[in-house]
C-alpha cells in the first residue's frame, strides 16, 4: 500500500507514470497486466501517457490489481487535470495557437494517436500529454530544438514541418514502450541482419514485419512503422532510448519492396557504425553528409554484398535474368531493381513490374 506517498503535483507526470513504475518494480509486462485489470494494452497504453483519464472504475481496478486504493488513484487523477488546467491558463494564447498550427493534428486523430477533441482548450491539453511535455516552450526545447541540430541539419527531411516530424517521433517513442527487447547487442544485430535480408523474399507486410520486429527485439532494437503525417517527408529515424534498446522507427513512406527494405537497412547502418549518442532522421534522396553515405553504403552492400557487385552490373536489361540472379543473391528481384536504377544501369521506369508494392491498411 503506497496511500501515504508524499504527492507532489507535476502535470507532466501522469497518474500513468506511477502505474509504470509499479509496474516495473513488479516486472509486469503490459500483456500479464491487462489480463489482470480486464483492460486491453491499447487502453492501458493510452492511460500511461495520460490520453485516457482515471474514472472510479479504473481507479478500482487498479486497487485490486496494483493494492493501491482508489482513492489514491482519484486524487492522482484530480490533481492532475487540475494542473493542467492552471498551466493552460498561464500559457500565451498566441503562443498555443500558433503551436496548434505547427502540429498534423488532423491526421493524428486520423492516425489514432489523438483522440478527437471539441475545442482549443482540450486540443492543447491532448496535444501536450501527447509530447509528454508541460508547455509549448518545455516541447521546443524538447523538440524543435532537437531538429536543429547537425545531425539532422543536412537531411532532406530537414525540409518537412518540424511539428509534423516531431508528431512521428513521438509516436515511434510511444509504440516502443510496448515493445519488449532484450539488452542492445551490436553483434548479435548484425548477425541477424542475414536471417532479416532473407525476409525481403516475402511479398506480405503481414508476414515479413512482424518476423523483422521479433528478430530486431531480440537484439535491443524496437522496430516500429508509423505512417508518416502530412508535413513529414521522412522515411526513416534512428535513436537509443536507452543504453540498451535503440528504436528504428520506418514511415513506409515509399511503398515499394525495394525502398522499404533500402531504409530499413540504411537505419540499421546508423545504429551499427555511428553509436548511441546520435539522432538520425532522413529520407530517400541523395545523401549530403558523412554519415548518410555511410547508412547507404552498409544498406548496399548489405542487400547485395560485394561479390555479387561485379554481376550486378553486367546484367542484361531481362527480367528473367534479374529474378534468377535475386534467386543467387537471395533477395527480392525488386531489391536487384532498385539498385540497378539507383546505380543508373536502367532507368527509374523499367523493370518497375519487378517490384512489389504495399498499401496501407487502416
Amino acid at each position: 500500500m503506497i496511500d501515504n506517498i508524499t504527492f507532489q503535483p507535476n502535470w507532466s507526470s501522469p497518474p500513468g507514470d506511477t502505474v509504470a513504475d509499479l509496474l516495473e518494480e513488479r516486472k509486469l509486462s503490459l500483456r500479464e497486466f491487462s489480463k489482470q485489470i480486464g483492460l486491453t494494452v491499447d487502453y492501458i497504453s493510452d492511460l500511461l501517457h495520460g490520453n485516457a483519464p482515471i474514472t472510479i472504475d479504473i481507479a478500482l481496478r487498479l486497487e485490486q490489481a496494483l493494492g493501491v486504493s482508489a482513492a489514491f488513484w482519484m486524487k492522482r487523477e484530480f490533481q492532475y487535470r487540475e494542473d493542467v488546467n492552471h498551466l493552460l491558463q498561464e500559457e500565451p494564447s498566441t503562443t498555443t495557437e500558433e503551436w496548434l498550427k505547427e502540429l498534423p493534428i488532423k491526421d493524428m486523430i486520423k492516425f489514432g494517436w489523438l483522440n478527437p477533441v471539441q475545442n482549443t482548450a482540450e486540443k492543447i491539453t491532448a496535444c501536450l500529454r501527447y509530447f509528454g511535455v508541460p508547455n509549448v516552450a518545455a516541447w521546443h526545447d524538447t523538440y524543435s530544438n532537437v531538429l536543429e541540430t547537425t545531425a539532422f541539419r543536412s537531411s532532406s527531411s530537414f525540409d518537412s514541418k518540424s511539428g509534423a516530424v516531431a508528431a512521428w517521433l513521438r509516436q515511434g517513442e510511444i509504440e516502443s514502450t510496448w515493445i519488449e527487447c532484450k539488452n542492445w547487442s551490436a553483434a548479435n544485430f548484425r548477425n541477424a541482419l542475414e536471417d532479416i535480408r532473407a525476409l525481403t523474399r516475402k511479398r506480405d507486410p503481414n508476414i515479413f514485419i512482424p518476423a523483422v520486429k521479433k528478430l530486431c527485439a531480440e537484439c535491443g532494437v524496437a522496430v516500429v512503422i508509423a505512417r508518416a503525417p502530412t508535413g513529414c517527408s521522412a522515411s526513416g529515424a534512428t535513436l537509443f532510448l536507452s543504453p540498451n534498446k535503440a528504436l528504428l522507427l520506418l514511415s513506409f513512406r515509399y511503398l515499394s519492396d525495394d525502398q522499404f527494405w533500402f531504409s530499413f537497412f540504411h537505419e540499421a547502418g546508423h545504429l551499427l557504425l555511428h553509436g548511441k549518442d546520435g539522432l538520425f532522421l532522413e529520407g530517400m534522396e541523395s545523401c549530403t553528409n558523412k554519415e548518410e553515405k555511410e547508412a547507404n553504403s552498409f544498406s548496399a552492400s548489405t542487400l547485395i554484398p560485394e561479390q555479387f557487385q561485379t554481376e550486378l552490373a553486367k546484367l542484361p536489361l531481362d527480367g528473367r535474368e534479374v529474378i534468377r540472379f535475386a534467386r543467387k543473391v537471395g533477395v527480392a528481384p525488386g531489391i536487384v531493381v532498385g539498385q540497378l536504377q539507383h546505380l543508373g544501369l536502367i532507368t527509374r521506369r523499367q523493370l518497375n513490374n519487378l517490384k512489389t508494392r504495399f498499401s496501407w491498411t487502416d
